[in-house]
């Protein structure tokens, strides 16, 4: 199949992304919006993209090939084996709104911590990674259009880095190694009480074709 751009709101998301930190090619998994209910009105203020590297799709296969895109949306199993599978997952959180670090960062941290309290995995080393993350965001400013990226390697470790725009810098501006940080940025997005069901919704209905038909993805 032919792996397509996705559009939220003024963010585009490219069909096929290659990161100059690691020389690696990731192809757009999904992507959707993230928001608040504020005085009844809903607020969007982020884009979120999820990429996968290749192998992703036979990894997956074994336990999905053939499921329906509802019957996936409704299983959170399929959330968790993107979350934990033995595959490259490449990040990408772009702004609608202006933040600072600051706030987006409070609340990626909080939602972190519950998760992990919530499953217990959350000990010293989890709260000294969760110290560093917040060290690499503080003095970093979100206007519209500037985006963070999580590079998150099965082994454990969590590249963050920042940019203006959508394009992926060349180099990392923190690394932090504790595998339960690295998978609960993740889950909070797409796993059970996630931030954004748009992004859910749309794993669920592209991964399937993925699945059925394969993709290309360059080297």
């Amino acid at each position: 199949m032919a792996i397509s751009a996705i559009q939220v709101e003024n963010l585009e998301f490219p069909a096929v992304v290659t990161s100059p930190a690691t020389a690696k090619a990731y192809f757009l998994g999904g992507a959707g919006e993230r928001g608040l209910m504020i005085e009844g009105k809903f607020i969007k203020f982020t884009g979120i993209g999820v990429y996968l590297e290749d192998k992703a799709l036979e990894s997956l296969a074994d336990k999905w090939k053939g499921k329906n895109s509802q019957e996936l949306q409704e299983t959170l199993d399929f959330y968790r084996d993107i979350i934990s599978g033995p595959f490259e997952k490449l990040i990408r959180g772009s702004k609608i709104r202006p933040l600072t670090g600051v706030e987006y960062s409070r609340k990626v941290m909080e939602n972190c911590v519950a998760h992990m309290k919530s499953v217990g995995t959350y000990g010293d080393g989890e709260a000294a990674a969760i110290t560093k993350f917040a060290e690499a965001f503080k003095k970093v400013d979100f206007p519209p259009g500037s985006s963070v990226f999580y590079r998150q390697s099965p082994d454990g470790i969590l590249g963050l880095s920042f940019s203006q725009d959508g394009t992926i810098p060349e180099k990392e501006a923190a690394v932090i190694e504790n595998k339960a940080v690295s998978e609960a940025v993740l889950e909070t997005m797409i796993g059970q009480h996630a931030v954004s069901p748009d992004l859910k919704r749309s794993l669920a209905a592209r991964l399937p074709v993925a699945l059925n038909e394969g993709i290309l993805v360059p080297n």
